[in-house]
């Protein structure tokens, strides 16, 4: 008889597979758990003989607010085995990883058939619809928290809370000294397009046009497209492949888990997400840029009630690296901000130690470890 204790774990995007993996990890650490997981394929390597993973949802990139429509049956057929599942195995604890549009209906099933609940990094309801606090109050057992002004607002609202940090102080490593390009050395331009396959058909060909005016004042540049794990490589080459420098130089592509590659750049131009978050705390300067479905972005605008989409420039509370949304995310201004920063040294370093000053914020390592070790007490 199998007297392992079962633990259900739910992400669906690349963020939460990634937090996911690593949170499997830790708990294996701590006791003798059974995993039955929803993420992508970083989950799917941690899993031993007699663990189940369920779906991917990690790898289709399901995210805002009109396309998830299209995956209603697939997403209604998956709450249906997990019902079933909860039911019937009864797991020591359900933990959801963001991804609140379906996770909210699986809160509400564990805790329908008695299952604890914990929610390891919260939906943003600070910069968007607050109303999802009343639903998380009923569903959560436990929110395990990466912001420490998340934690106040849980509190506030009747939520039990825990601030355990943010994962990324796990992964990347310190942030390179912001010693001064030598003279005449190539300059390292990133392009950070998305994780979503969505966010590169969108943002690519706009960075792309953005770089190539970059070169022309910057001609000794090193272009590198960072891509990402899910995606495969002729996705990117619909676009990169017929791209060339004014020297007739190609795109560099890279795929990296450590972070050597980024943190060497000088600077990146990205999509907003988990990786401007990634960059600040690499110290790199950046352009952050992005672009939604026509419908989605005004509903998203509707809704927003921050004044900033980048990570650094809310934990800073002021707008440190330039932010260009939907129909300002134009080539020509993406590389007008760029080359606004790259002709200023001064102003480059100066941004370095800003943003490198937001790790300060975030807690030390050990986030996951954290967050583990409250599960296994809770469940």
């Amino acid at each position: 008889m199998d007297r392992k204790r079962g633990i259900v774990i739910v992400a669906g995007d690349p963020s939460g597979d990634l937090y996911g993996s690593m949170l499997v990890r830790e708990l294996r650490a701590l006791g003798d758990f059974r995993f039955d997981v929803v993420g992508g394929t970083l989950m799917r390597r941690e899993l031993a003989p007699g663990d189940g993973f369920l779906a991917d949802l990690a790898s289709h990139g399901i995210a805002g607010f009109v396309e998830p429509v299209r995956r209603i049956p697939a997403l209604l057929g998956l709450l249906s085995r997990l019902k079933v599942r909860l039911e019937r195995r009864k797991p020591a604890a359900v933990v959801c990883i963001d991804f609140y549009g379906f996770n909210r209906y699986v809160l509400g099933a564990a805790k329908a058939a008695g299952v604890p609940t914990f929610y390891f990094i919260s939906p943003q309801v600070w910069a968007s619809r607050p109303g999802r606090v009343n639903v998380l109050r009923r569903t959560v057992d436990r929110m395990l928290v990466i912001f420490p002004f998340e934690e106040k607002l849980y509190r506030d609202a009747g939520v039990p809370v825990d601030w355990v940090g943010h994962p990324l102080l796990d992964i990347l490593p310190p942030p390179r000294s912001p010693a001064e390009r030598p003279t005449g050395s190539p300059l390292r331009l990133g392009l950070l397009p998305g994780s979503r396959p969505g966010e590169v058909r969108r943002h690519l060909p706009v960075f792309l046009q953005a770089a190539a005016r970059i070169l022309k004042d910057f001609p000794r540049t090193e272009v590198t497209l960072f891509a990402a794990a899910a995606i495969p490589d002729e996705v990117y080459r619909l676009w990169t492949g017929r791209w060339r420098g004014p020297d007739g130089g190609r795109i560099r592509q890279v795929r990296e888990a450590a972070y050597a590659e980024r943190s060497r750049q000088d600077l990146v131009l990205t999509s907003s997400g988990t990786a401007t978050l990634e960059n600040a705390l690499l110290g790199l300067p950046m352009v952050v840029v992005y672009k939604l479905s026509w419908p989605t972005y005004f509903l998203a605008r509707a809704l927003i009630r921050v004044r900033h989409i980048a990570m650094a420039n809310i934990l800073a509370g002021r707008g440190l690296v330039p932010e260009l949304i939907q129909g300002d995310a134009t080539p020509e201004r993406i590389a007008r901000s760029a080359l606004e920063l790259l002709g200023d040294p001064r102003r480059l370093r100066a941004l370095r130690r800003d943003l490198t000053a937001l790790r300060e914020q975030l807690g030390g390592p050990g986030a996951v470890r954290r967050a583990a070790r409250i599960i296994q007490e809770g469940a």
